[in-house]
């Protein structure tokens, strides 16, 4: 995941800042509890591929 690409990337449905977990390839918002999937290096952005995680 490029670096230029998470400083610009925010949850589609807060607007929060997201963290990439390399290891599950995910790009997680923490306000709202969701991991967003990057598949083949393209984040996927839909609320509807999202899945839940639960809170730290």
């Amino acid at each position: 995941m490029d670096a230029r690409l998470l400083d610009i990337l925010v949850c589609p449905l807060c607007k929060g800042p997201l963290e990439y977990d390399k290891k599950a390839q995910e790009l997680i918002c923490h306000g709202d509890r969701l991991a967003f999937p990057v598949r083949d290096g393209i984040p996927i952005m839909w609320a509807e591929e999202a899945r839940k995680v639960e809170p730290k």
